[in-house]
């Protein structure tokens, strides 16, 4: 262990959330050798192998697998010291990434992120809205917003907010079609839903909702995408209303029969879930949620 270099862990750990040598390289902000040298270092300074490369890319070896725990605390034991000396200064600093559904992240935190910003400087915010689940475990955020309550993992999750979808078409569209009464004339309409293997959560799963008479004939993998085809007048899907009532193209179809609700989680993680800058974040998005009152229920 004398020739042991605790900056190695780092890229151990990059090399094991990204499986492949050139992923981790570029995370990291090294080239590929470099990346190897530290990996080789660290195997001979522990005098076991960590990874074996097959075709998928680095898979980690059992002695790769049992150093994972002990490497994620001293990350997180270094989080906490640079946190520490962060927090202690007059303002808040240091960086804090938020991992959204892109809708919520889109239409409701981007036009109120200034606010935040703004009174913090020395704070700055990575804001991920993407279609997908975000592992805090591997650090792929600092705090995470999600449709569902997370089932495992050293997390924190509470609820966020609830909020409720409808059915929306363009006008345009509608006028082509036999005027909708009832739930019983949603079977003969185009609908837009989500590609199958690309829906990230069952949550997104609206359609046997509405009507188990009715399949997607138009797939998107994305709820903007999607609202933007709706706009379009490529037929008739399920939207947030918080999102569909900035769209003036679109109209609500069946407002007393056809009414959807879900939720939005927010979670953070056990190591860090108390550090200053993720706390304030944590406040400022409640904050804008009391503000925005009942915009997650009103059409």
């Amino acid at each position: 262990m004398g020739d042991f270099n605790w900056n190695d862990l780092q890229a151990f750990l990059t090399m094991a959330r990204a499986g492949r040598l050139t992923v981790a390289a570029q995370r990291l902000g090294v080239d590929h050798s470099t990346l190897s040298r530290r990996i080789a270092a660290l195997e001979a300074a522990l005098g076991v192998p960590l990874f074996e490369r097959r075709a998928v890319g680095f898979v980690l070896t059992p002695e790769g697998e049992r150093l994972i725990g002990d490497a994620e605390a001293i990350e997180t034991l270094a989080l906490r010291m640079r946190a520490t000396l962060d927090d202690g200064a007059a303002s808040l600093t240091g960086t804090v990434r938020i991992g959204t559904p892109e809708g919520f992240g889109t239409y409701f935190l981007a036009p109120r992120i200034e606010r935040l910003t703004g009174a913090h400087p020395g704070l700055e915010i990575e804001l991920v809205a993407n279609p997908r689940s975000f592992s805090l475990t591997k650090r792929e955020a600092d705090l995470a917003v999600s449709m569902a309550r997370p089932a495992q993992g050293r997390v924190y999750a509470k609820k966020l907010v609830d909020y409720a979808l409808g059915l929306y078409a363009a006008p345009a569209y509608l006028e082509r079609k036999a005027k909708i009464r009832k739930r019983a004339d949603l079977a003969g309409l185009h609908w837009i839903g989500y590609v199958e293997d690309l829906m990230w959560t069952p949550e997104l799963d609206y359609l046997p909702q509405v009507s188990r008479e009715i399949s997607a004939h138009l797939r998107v993998s994305n709820v903007i995408t999607q609202m933007m085809a709706l706009a379009g007048g490529a037929g008739i899907g399920v939207l947030p209303h918080f999102m569909a009532r900035n769209e003036p193209g679109l109209v609500r179809v069946l407002p007393d029969e056809v009414r959807l609700t879900r939720s939005y989680w927010l979670v953070t993680h056990a190591d860090t879930r108390d550090l200053a800058r993720v706390e304030r974040v944590t406040q400022f998005m409640r904050e804008q949620l009391r503000e925005a009152g009942e915009a997650f229920w009103m059409a």
